[in-house]
C-alpha cells in the first residue's frame, strides 16, 4: 500500500490503517429494528494509506476502478458515488467538533462490493482510523464505529443499523461479536473447533443505499407505529398473535424480525455448546424467514442455500447481509470448508450459469 501511495502522490504515507469486512452469523435486519446481531470478521480488508496536508483539501485515489476524488473540508456534499462514504466521514467528524486537517490518501480492498460483507463499513472504519492516528483523535473503537454509522446512515442516505461499523471496528474472525445494537454492549462469542464456516459470494450484486433496504426498515417503522414500541425487538416472542391487526405485508416483515432476533440468542448458546446442528438449523429457518416473510433473497441465493442444505457435510446455509442479493454463510463439519465451497460453487455454475466466490472464513 506505501509504494501505490508513493506512485500517486510522490511521498511517503503518515499511516496506513485497516478494518475487516464481516460475515453475519445471525441477526438479520435487526439492527435497525433494536435488537441483537452476532457478526464476525472475515480476512478480506479495506486498507487506506494517508497523510496530512496543512490546508483543508483531501485527495482520495481507490484502487477500485483507478478514480480519483477531491473536495475540501466543510464542503461535503453527496454525489451518489463511491466518494460519499469518504466525504460522509469528513463531514461526521468535523459535525462532532474534530480537528481535522486535508489529506491524501489511498484505498484499496479485498472485500468485493456489494456482496452483503460490509465493504462500506470496511471503508468508513478504515478511513476514519488512518484519520485518527494521523490527527490524534480522541476516538475509542466503538465511539468511532458511531461516527462511521453516522457517515453512511445520514451523510449516504442507507438507512442502516449499527451492527456493520461495529464488526468492522471490533469483531474479529476468531470470535463472533454478540452485539446488543440498541446500547452498543457486546460479547465476545468463541466459534467453536466443532464448525467450519464457508463463505460463498453469489455474484449477484445489491446497493444498500437503494431503494429496497430502505423500504424495508419504512414499513419496520410503519409496523412499530401500528404495534405500538418504539421498536419491532420489543415485541415478545409469545405476543406474535397481534400480527393480526397488521396489513398482510407487515405482518410478515415483523415475523421475520421477531423471530430473528430470539434466532440470535439461540445461536449464541449453540456456539457456546458447540453444538453444529442446532446452529445449522436456525441457519435452516433464518434463511426461509428472509426468503418467505422478509422477502429479501433471490432466486441464485437460495440456489446455493439449497445446495448447502443438500451436502453431506453442511449443517445450515443462510443468506447474510442486507439481500438483494450478496453472499451466503454455511456452517459445515470441521475440516470439510474448502471442499463443500468447491462443490457448491461447481453446482451453482451448472445451474445457475454464475461463479460463486469462496471467502473466507474457511477454517479447514
Amino acid at each position: 500500500m506505501e509504494e501505490y501511495f508513493r506512485a500517486r502522490f510522490g511521498r511517503e504515507p503518515g499511516v496506513v490503517a485497516s478494518a475487516p469486512g464481516r460475515v453475519n452469523l445471525m441477526g438479520e435486519h435487526t439492527d435497525y429494528n433494536g435488537g441483537h446481531a452476532l457478526p464476525t470478521a472475515i480476512s478480506q480488508r479495506t486498507t487506506v494509506a494517508l497523510a496530512p496536508r496543512r490546508d483543508r483539501r483531501a485527495t482520495v485515489h481507490t484502487a477500485l476502478g483507478d478514480r480519483s476524488h477531491a473536495f475540501t473540508l466543510g464542503e461535503e456534499i453527496r454525489r451518489n458515488a463511491w466518494s460519499d462514504y469518504v466525504e460522509g466521514c469528513t463531514w461526521a467528524l468535523r459535525r462532532d467538533g474534530f480537528a481535522i486537517a486535508g489529506f491524501e490518501a489511498t484505498i484499496a480492498s479485498t472485500v468485493p462490493a456489494g456482496s452483503g460483507l460490509s465493504s462500506s463499513a470496511a471503508l468508513e472504519v478504515g478511513l476514519l482510523r488512518a484519520m485518527r492516528e494521523a490527527f490524534a483523535l480522541p476516538l475509542d473503537d466503538v465511539a468511532l464505529a458511531r461516527l462511521a454509522h453516522d457517515a453512511e446512515s445520514i451523510f449516504v442516505g442507507a438507512h442502516v443499523g449499527t451492527m456493520d461499523q461495529m464488526a468492522a471496528s471490533l469483531a474479529d474472525e476468531r470470535t463472533a461479536l454478540f452485539l446488543d445494537t440498541r446500547t452498543l454492549a457486546f460479547e465476545r462469542v468463541a466459534i467453536p473447533a466443532s464448525v467450519d464456516l464457508v463463505v460463498l459470494d453469489s455474484g449477484v450484486r445489491h446497493a444498500i443505499a437503494g431503494g429496497d433496504y430502505n423500504h424495508r426498515r419504512a414499513e419496520c417503522e410503519d409496523a412499530a407505529r401500528r404495534l405500538g414500541v418504539s421498536a419491532l425487538c420489543d415485541v415478545p416472542l409469545a405476543d406474535l398473535d397481534r400480527l393480526a391487526t397488521l396489513p398482510a405485508s407487515l405482518a410478515r416483515r415483523v415475523r421475520h424480525v421477531v423471530t430473528e432476533h430470539a434466532r440470535v440468542r439461540d445461536a449464541v448458546a449453540a456456539l457456546h455448546a458447540g453444538d453444529a446442528e442446532r446452529l445449522g438449523q436456525l441457519f435452516l429457518t433464518s434463511h426461509a424467514s428472509q426468503r418467505d416473510d422478509y422477502q429479501v433473497s433471490v432466486p441464485e441465493v437460495d440456489c446455493l442455500v439449497e445446495l448447502g442444505w443438500e451436502d453431506p457435510d453442511v449443517y445450515g446455509a443462510r443468506l447474510t447481509g442486507g439481500g438483494f442479493g450478496g453472499s451466503v454463510v454455511m456452517v459445515a463439519r470441521p475440516g470439510t470448508a474448502a471442499r463443500v465451497a468447491a462443490r457448491a460453487g461447481a453446482a451453482y455454475t451448472r445451474a445457475m450459469g454464475r461463479t460463486a466466490t469462496a471467502l473466507v472464513p474457511l477454517t479447514s
